[in-house]
């Protein structure tokens, strides 16, 4: 295997990292207004996510970093074609940000409500064109012969991509009622696990389709198994919910997005983005990659850098792993 094929593994690898972490606490947004019946328990769902929710955002930073260095024609390209999603996504998660931060600043009613609506919106809205954006680059998008981007906006709006958007949104959220069960205690957490049944089938309805078109489209036997994971995966996920074992409910959940994402890495390798022109003016893992020196230096800085990142997160999980409730919450903010 030569070093743009690792570096390619390596960016499926954050990437993976990236909606396992990131993606339950997308689901917890969402279900501030899904779930939570008032302020305490939205102020309960945003404490399960508070001490982690920036640390998983590094796997992104991280994922975008590797792409600019060990693919520039893939990133320069991604970023050109795709830049009004990206600039949404990018200016949600900046406003995401400051939401958890700013919204206990001030005893103020109506202060603390707008910050919950960004809370809740920008969750929903990431979570949604990160599916669609993926979709497309699976698909594949208008390349010319120079590697440039030449189509628009509502070219991404297709159908693939719209319900690869749905599948990201509804398996997030699911991800996140199941991680709402597992870091919940009292009558918060016996409904996340109801919500999570009916979120878990819908999910699984929309996922089959979508990997099902997927597999069809672009797929080898290889993505096949992967498919096979996510969906068995996912039952499982169901099955242990329902049964109350929140603990393997979630590690399955988390199963099925890293084999869902795998999937998508599977039927998309060799390529980075196909082209929906003429096969031959795709991105692939050869013509869009950095030079053998410049993918040496990063494989060192990666082998360094990944264990104390790791250390660090595995680290901050176990310190705020107990379960908080409402008698938790001395005071609504």
């Amino acid at each position: 295997m030569q070093l743009h094929d690792v570096w390619f593994v390596l960016i499926a690898v954050l990437w993976i990292g990236y909606f396992f972490l990131e993606g339950f606490d997308f689901g917890v947004g969402v279900l501030t207004k899904l779930l939570a019946r008032d302020r305490t328990e939205k102020r309960v769902l945003i404490n399960t996510i508070g001490p982690v929710w920036d640390g998983n955002e590094v796997w992104l930073l991280s994922a975008g970093g590797a792409t600019f260095a060990a693919f520039p024609e893939w990133y320069a390209t991604l970023f050109s074609g795709f830049y009004l999603p990206l600039l949404l996504i990018l200016v949600c998660l900046i406003v995401r940000g400051v939401a958890f931060e700013y919204r206990a600043k001030r005893d103020d009613e109506r202060w603390q409500t707008n910050w919950e609506h960004a809370i809740f919106y920008t969750s929903l809205i990431v979570a949604f064109l990160w599916g669609v954006a993926f979709a497309n680059i699976v698909r594949g998008v208008k390349i010319d012969k120079a590697g440039e981007y030449v189509g628009n906006v509502p070219d991404l709006l297709n159908p693939y991509a719209l319900l690869g958007g749905l599948v990201t949104l509804s398996l997030f959220t699911f991800h996140g009622a199941v991680f709402t069960a597992l870091k919940t205690l009292g009558d918060i957490r016996t409904r996340a696990r109801r919500l999570a049944t009916r979120l878990g089938v819908l999910t699984a309805v929309l996922a089959l389709a979508f990997l099902l078109w997927t597999q069809a489209d672009t797929g080898d036997g290889k993505s096949l198994v992967a498919l096979v994971v996510a969906v068995v995966a996912l039952v499982a996920a169901l099955g242990f919910n329902l049964a109350g074992r929140e603990g393997w409910a979630f590690a399955y959940s988390g199963v099925t997005i890293v084999a869902a994402v795998a999937m998508l890495f599977l039927a998309l390798f060799p390529d980075v983005m196909p082209s929906s022109l003429n096969e031959e003016w795709s991105l692939t893992v050869t013509n869009a990659s950095s030079t053998p020196y410049t993918l040496r230096i990063m494989t060192w800085c990666a082998a360094i850098a990944t264990p104390v990142v790791l250390l660090y997160q595995g680290w901050t999980y176990w310190v705020f792993r107990k379960r908080i409730g409402t008698k938790n919450i001395a005071q609504a903010h």
